[in-house]
């Protein structure tokens, strides 16, 4: 369906420099501030949208954040009087492509009646299906597309009878339309630290480390899986009002030490130093290995509970998350080769893993020399290195 006629504009209108937006200023901050906070909030700008509503006296609000396309869905936030913000799915799975006020001229505050003709509306299945029975008669919207490319459209609706949409509700939209543009952005940034982030987690915790990051106070900020896990197991290692501590005094008094000398640089924005530990653990298994780094802050940084100290955690004993199909993809391996592999990674000799997986020593032998061969290493600690660093 096309737009009915509609005016062109070659630039966005001109604000004035201190247009009537209809609020006080206090509202108007508060706008501003919801506006940023939506950018960290679970359901991103469900505040935002609420208040808006409120002081519009809109009996809807909705925000397209992605608009839907052939390759994926939509993601839009639809609020109306009395319910919390929720996710538009009829509209993105069935009113979007009915939809006649949408691709507006970016950065405009238009209205329905501006761009579409009622009795094209009126006749038309949008109209039928989405607006007549949300009561929904007028419509203010805006299009506009961020500085890293995300096309949003942000659109306010009242009842048909209700108060006509006014100079100063398009000027109070123009005016927070540079704050959304820059808002979505900072959340879209947000959100890739955010996967970076986990992957570099994940990618820790595959290689059998575990890694717990402290504030400039010594509390435990954040916790990688292999991290969380060793420090349930109390093993050594336990927690105690938010602090990492190891069971034995006399190590625990060198653990805090090094911990202190770390907070130190990175208070001082000078380079990490590295040093280590090893922990006694009272089950009488392998020793467990701590790597404290400081983390130098930013010049700029600023605020409580800054990443301060890293630590590595590196228990001996833990076995290989390695699976059996990613060892057959990366090397060719058939499944009983790759189970073998395996079993010599988590540290069983030859005969172990034959035992353990019920075959016998030469054909355990002869899946090792195509192993070798398929991997080019001669010998088991090769192997290892290879499928830990690797995998």
């Amino acid at each position: 369906m096309k737009l009915g006629s509609i005016k062109t504009f070659s630039t966005p209108p001109p604000v004035d420099k201190s247009p009537d937006i209809g609020v006080p200023l206090n509202a108007f901050s508060d706008l501003v501030r919801l506006v940023y906070l939506g950018a960290t909030e679970a359901m991103p700008w469900q505040s935002l949208v609420a208040e808006i509503g409120s002081i519009m006296r809109a009996n809807w609000v909705t925000f397209v954040l992605r608009p839907p396309d052939g390759a994926r869905s939509g993601l839009a936030l639809v609020w109306e009087p009395g319910h919390p913000a929720r996710i538009a799915t009829t509209y993105l799975r069935h009113g979007y492509a009915l939809d006649l006020f949408v691709n507006l001229p970016p950065d405009h505050v238009l209205s329905l009646d501006e761009t579409v003709d009622e009795s094209e509306l009126k006749q038309g299945e949008f109209y039928k299906q989405f607006l007549e029975p949300g009561d929904i008669g007028q419509m203010l919207g805006v299009d506009f597309r961020t500085a890293e490319n995300i096309d949003c459209h942000f659109r306010l609706c009242r009842p048909e009878r209700g108060e006509r949409f006014s100079d100063q509700n398009r000027a109070l939209v123009q005016m927070l339309l540079p704050h959304l543009k820059l808002a979505v952005d900072l959340h879209s940034q947000r959100d890739v630290m955010e996967t970076e982030r986990a992957l570099y987690a994940g990618a820790v915790d595959r290689m059998l480390v575990g890694m717990v990051i402290l504030d400039e106070t010594g509390q435990i900020m954040k916790t990688t899986m292999v991290a969380t896990d060793i420090l349930k197991e109390g093993d050594g290692l336990n927690l105690a009002h938010g602090a990492i501590k190891a069971i034995y005094q006399p190590e625990n008094r060198k653990l805090q030490e090094i911990i202190r000398r770390a907070l130190a640089t990175a208070a001082k924005w000078e380079p990490g130093v590295v040093e280590a530990i090893a922990i006694t653990r009272p089950s009488g298994r392998a020793k467990l290995g701590l790597i404290v780094r400081g983390i130098p802050l930013n010049v700029w940084s600023e605020g409580k509970r800054r990443p301060s100290v890293a630590v590595m955690l590196r228990d001996p004993e833990r076995k290989s998350v390695a699976s059996q199909e990613i060892l057959q993809d990366l090397f060719d391996f058939t499944p009983a080769e790759a189970n073998l592999a395996l079993l010599m990674t988590n540290g069983l000799a030859l005969e172990e893993a034959a035992d353990e997986l019920n075959i016998r020593k030469n054909t355990a032998r002869s899946q090792l020399r195509s192993i070798f061969s398929k991997t080019g290493v001669t010998r088991q600690t090769m192997l290892v290195r290879l499928i830990l660093g690797t995998v």
